[in-house]
């Protein structure tokens, strides 16, 4: 029963995160905005969560379930590479170079925001215990 309960979870909270990206999809393609709509179906996610709408526990299962399956998404490309060797052959390394800088470019910009965010954290932790030390010191008074 537990089993059928998570599945279930996983199953809405993936259609949650799927409703986003379609409204982001139609929002993209209505008014032609040159950002592709998982972009913006990101930012939409990040600003209902920050707006506290939606909590990052109501989509944990579905979000961890997606990352998990995340190389089923790759295998269109897989096949593609299969399905035209010449491609390949002709334009391999500048393909590769493009993977290359693109990868280093997101783990530099998540290393950043990671590092950014973990600060903004640490500080806003220590004003919490300040604002606690000092409230603990009042009632004693």
């Amino acid at each position: 029963m537990l089993r059928l309960r998570v599945v279930l979870l996983t199953c809405i909270q993936v259609t949650i995160l799927s409703l986003i990206w379609m409204a982001a999809n139609v929002f993209v393609q209505r008014l032609h905005v040159p950002v592709p709509s998982n972009l913006v179906g990101l930012c939409l996610l990040l600003i209902l969560v920050f707006t506290r709408i939606i909590r990052p526990n109501w989509l944990r299962l579905g979000a961890s379930w997606l990352l998990a399956e995340m190389l089923l998404f790759f295998v269109p490309a897989a096949i593609s590479v299969i399905k035209y060797p010449q491609l390949i052959r002709q334009f391999g390394l500048q393909i590769m170079a493009v993977i290359f800088l693109s990868t280093l470019c997101v783990i530099i910009s998540t290393a950043w925001t990671v590092d950014k965010m973990h600060r903004i954290e640490v500080r806003l932790a220590r004003r919490r215990d300040h604002k606690l030390i000092l409230s603990n010191r009042s009632n004693r008074s």
